[in-house]
Parts: C-alpha cells; sequence; structure tokens
C-alpha cells in the first residue's frame, strides 16, 4: 500500500490540532506513544481476544476497523515526528494469536518510547500491520477506514473535542 496520501492527510491533522491547542512548540511524542498504547487497548477490547472468562462475541468487524485505525492515525503521526512521510511495509504473516499480537506490538511501542528511532517505528507498524491482517483487513479497507475517520478527527476538532 502507498502509505503518502494517508502521511500527508495525518500531517494535515496533526498541523491543525497543534495549531488549534496551541502546542507547536511542544514536544508531544511521549503523549502520542500513550494515546497509541490506549488506542491498541481500545481495540483489544473491542476484539474480546483476551476475555477467555466471557461469551459475548467480539464487536462488529466496522467498530473494530474504527479502533484499528485511530492507532493507524498515531502510528503514522509519530512517523512524521520522526521526518517520515512515507513508508513501504514487510508484510509479515503470523501465525500467532491476536493475545500475542497485542503484546508484540505493545512491546514494540515500549521500545519506541524509549529509543524514538526509525528502526523501532518500523517494528511498530509492521506488527501493527501485523494484527490488522489478522483482524482481516485488507490495505483497501484500512485506507478507507482511514481516510473516514479522519474526517470525523477534523469534524471534531471543528466542535471543540
Amino acid at each position: 500500500m502507498n502509505w503518502q496520501t494517508l502521511f500527508d492527510m495525518q500531517r494535515e491533522l496533526d498541523n491543525y490540532i497543534l495549531a488549534q491547542h496551541d502546542l507547536k512548540n511542544e514536544n508531544v511524542f511521549d503523549k502520542k506513544v500513550l494515546a497509541l498504547s490506549v488506542e491498541v487497548g481500545e481495540l483489544a477490547n473491542e476484539t474480546r481476544c483476551f476475555k477467555y472468562w466471557s461469551v459475548k462475541p467480539a464487536s462488529e468487524k466496522a467498530v473494530i476497523a474504527e479502533e484499528y485505525v485511530d492507532g493507524i492515525h498515531f502510528i503514522l503521526s509519530l512517523g512524521l515526528e520522526l521526518g517520515l512521510d512515507q513508508y513501504e511495509s514487510s508484510n509479515q504473516v503470523s501465525d500467532q494469536d491476536l493475545t500475542a499480537l497485542f503484546h508484540h506490538v505493545f512491546r514494540a511501542i515500549s521500545v519506541l518510547k524509549e529509543e524514538q528511532s526509525v528502526e523501532a517505528f518500523k517494528q511498530v507498524f509492521d506488527t501493527y500491520l501485523t494484527l490488522g491482517e489478522k483482524l482481516g483487513f485488507s490495505a483497501h479497507d484500512i485506507k478507507k477506514a482511514y481516510v473516514d475517520k479522519n474526517k470525523i478527527n477534523f469534524e471534531r476538532q471543528n466542535q471543540g473535542y
């Protein structure tokens, strides 16, 4: 997938948010990392993959997709912070279950927070894309859900979110 368009959209949203909240001169990298971790937790909650004690099914695919692309927003934003504006994924395939993949994503996010490097970013992005694949999302699904949620995010900012 060509991530250039989504990076461009994310840059526009990030700049808008920073201007709206007068944060142009603040370093928000750590806040974005924490936000990403929270979004990944919300995604896990919607998949219910770890809730061995419950028989309630996962949320609908549209709900899971929206939560998934919330993570994509923060991943792209972190990439921009590191000077990236394009990305080539390694298309990893995994036979691990969702719970294990979530653990890998969280671990990769922790490394990114400490290292703040392009290599650590790539590990987060690749692992998250592997998780998305396991959730059944195609590149087209991700792009469409991202574009839809990006529009909502702009609307929220305009409404004083």
